[in-house]
């Protein structure tokens, strides 16, 4: 489809709005939206606020204000033609003049469908499916996967040496990536509704789990902190059970048990930062959807690995993984991986439907 340079940017801005949204939005959608004015100039911004608050559309629209008459609207999702807690986007967008809207992701789900419907109806050009798959890999990412499989999306978090260890043989870690790489794993927990670690690494490392900002002190907005402990290991000294965030200690059996324990609470983005174990039973399960890696310029040897035993006897079935981003980070290197398939070989990157 051609669509014009102008509103291609502006569907990036969107893509980069919603993305900003990430963490605060579940279990709505992380949507961003640019009102281009007549002239093509933008007029109005906007993201999804936090669940009973504006959508990006009307957001968009109240930044823009007259500007929107005639204009086109850019937005990561199809707007919506239902009532909620909100009103319909469509509606706003008809009502605000807009004549044109041009849309990454159409709209999945029989509850909120029927926008671009409306749009038509009312004489506004309706262009839907614009860089889609950015839309879908990106911000939507969550919320996408809880609509099409009924669980949260899973981020995999890890630290290792360039030899692939995530501890000393005498089982330190502290510190394996440098300040600059650690300060970006908070950013990342801080859009994410929940960060799981199993009762191993509660225990051993003793982490609080929350998100600070440069200088160590908490964030006003905290995740979920999740805790595997089927057991009953963990302390009632531990700091992930202090008054800093709320906490969960779930006794699941199985990362499909405890993914939909979390669903059910609306969590939709999950950062997963157990040890070697806990991952080696997600990846396995195929229910990690990204991978982040920070890999340190060190070597040590011996150690606990970042993964454990995946039950791969042979090079033919090694679970594979697409390089989606490799970024310095001070002195370390950050890769953004995606599996391509588990040890069963079903595909796990989400196709597009």
């Amino acid at each position: 489809m051609t669509v014009p340079a102008t509103e291609r940017a502006a569907m990036a801005r969107a893509r980069e709005l919603g993305a900003a949204a990430l963490g605060t939005t579940s279990p709505n959608p992380a949507v961003g939206a640019v009102i281009l004015a007549a002239d093509g100039s933008v007029a109005g911004e906007g993201a999804t606020q936090p669940p009973g608050g504006p959508h990006a559309e009307v957001q968009a629209l109240a930044a823009a204000g007259e500007r929107a008459r005639g204009g086109t609207a850019v937005v990561t999702l199809e707007p919506c033609a239902h009532t909620g807690r909100t009103g319909p986007c469509a509606d706003a967008l008809i009502e605000a003049g807009v004549a044109r809207v041009v849309v990454a992701v159409p709209e999945p789900t029989q509850l909120a469908g029927g926008g671009a419907e409306r749009l038509r109806a009312a004489g506004v050009a309706v262009e839907l499916g614009v860089e889609q798959d950015e839309a879908e890999l990106g911000a939507l990412g969550p919320w996408l996967t809880g609509v099409r499989e009924h669980r949260p999306q899973v981020i995999w978090k890890v630290a290792a040496t360039l030899d692939g260890r995530v501890a000393a043989a005498d089982g330190s870690s502290r510190w394996i990536t440098g300040e600059q790489t650690r300060a970006a794993v908070h950013r990342l927990r801080a859009t994410c509704d929940a960060v799981v670690v199993g009762s191993g690494t509660a225990v051993t490392d003793d982490p609080q789990l929350t998100v600070r900002d440069a200088d160590g002190r908490n964030a006003d907005r905290q995740p979920l902190r999740v805790v595997v402990d089927r057991r009953g290991r963990l302390p009632e000294t531990a700091r992930v059970l202090d008054d800093a965030a709320p906490t969960l200690v779930s006794r699941a059996a199985s990362p499909a048990e405890l993914l939909a324990e979390l669903y059910e609470r609306d969590v939709r983005r999950v950062l997963l930062e157990g040890g070697p174990t806990l991952a080696a039973a997600f990846l396995a399960a195929g229910l990690v959807d990204e991978a982040v890696v920070h890999l340190a310029p060190k070597l040590l040897g011996a150690g606990p690995s970042l993964v454990g035993d995946l039950g791969i006897t042979s090079i033919t079935g090694a679970l594979s993984l697409e390089t989606v981003e490799i970024l310095p980070s001070g002195g370390d290197v950050q890769l953004r991986l995606r599996p391509t398939r588990h040890t069963g070989g079903r595909q796990s990157v989400r196709k597009r439907s």
